[in-house]
């Protein structure tokens, strides 16, 4: 459990810095164009860039600065295929103060940082908060059904380990039960929580108390009040 409490909180934690990242990303390239200059460029060379996996180009564009001077720069997207050809005309847009920080006027070259940083950090953030809304509706719903679900006292069965999920190379414990169902006849098997340690020791009556939904014994919850808290 403390596993899972720490990657919520590092998955949150990230996805909030990474959203601040991109606001700042977007206000930069927002006070950028209030102040740009605009020029006419020619990309006059499409320069690789390889990776592991694959290849990837970036424009090298050429324009006339402040006083005629002509001006070289790399763009800081590069894409496969190529987003430009050699030879083609493209808007520049360039600080006069610094004209060698040039940017292309196209929305991946302005605001490309922006949305991919935004969107890890939202797709971080949202797995974060996942975590964090799956846990408060279980406790919900463990409240639920305590203050208005139906005790019963059902058989204990055996003490198990969750072949279904694995933390740090360890699958937690449940405990299983049974009860006949006297307006049925049928047999409801019940698991409790997942255990992070051994409750065998600690389960000395043949007797488990659940909770189950008015009508509906699908919905139930274990009662482990009774074995004693896990050592943080």
């Amino acid at each position: 459990m403390k596993t899972v409490k720490v990657t919520k909180y590092a998955f949150l934690l990230i996805g909030v810095a990474m959203l601040a990242g991109a606001g700042y990303l977007w206000q930069s390239t927002r006070a950028f164009l209030a102040q740009a200059s605009t020029a006419e460029g020619v990309v006059v060379e499409l320069v690789p860039s390889r990776s592991s996996s694959s290849t990837t180009w970036r424009p090298v564009v050429r324009f006339t600065g402040p006083g005629g001077q002509p001006i070289e720069f790399s763009s800081s997207v590069s894409s496969n295929p190529p987003g430009y050809e050699q030879g083609e005309r493209v808007e520049v847009l360039y600080l006069p103060d610094q004209p060698r920080n040039a940017k292309i006027r196209g929305y991946f070259s302005l605001w490309g940082a922006a949305t991919i940083v935004g969107g890890l950090g939202a797709l971080f953030f949202l797995v974060g908060a996942g975590i964090a809304l799956a846990g408060a509706l279980k406790r919900r719903k463990e409240e639920d059904l305590r203050l208005n679900g139906t005790r019963i006292e059902t058989t204990f069965q055996r003490v198990e380990q969750n072949p279904a999920l694995k933390i740090n190379g360890r699958h937690p414990f449940r405990i299983v039960s049974q009860w006949l169902n006297p307006a049925t006849s049928e047999v409801h098997v019940f698991e409790s929580g997942n255990l992070w340690f051994d409750p065998t020791t600690y389960i000395r009556e043949q007797h488990i108390t659940v909770f189950i939904e008015r009508g509906n014994p699908g919905r139930y919850q274990v009662d482990v009040s009774f074995l004693p808290k896990l050592a943080k």
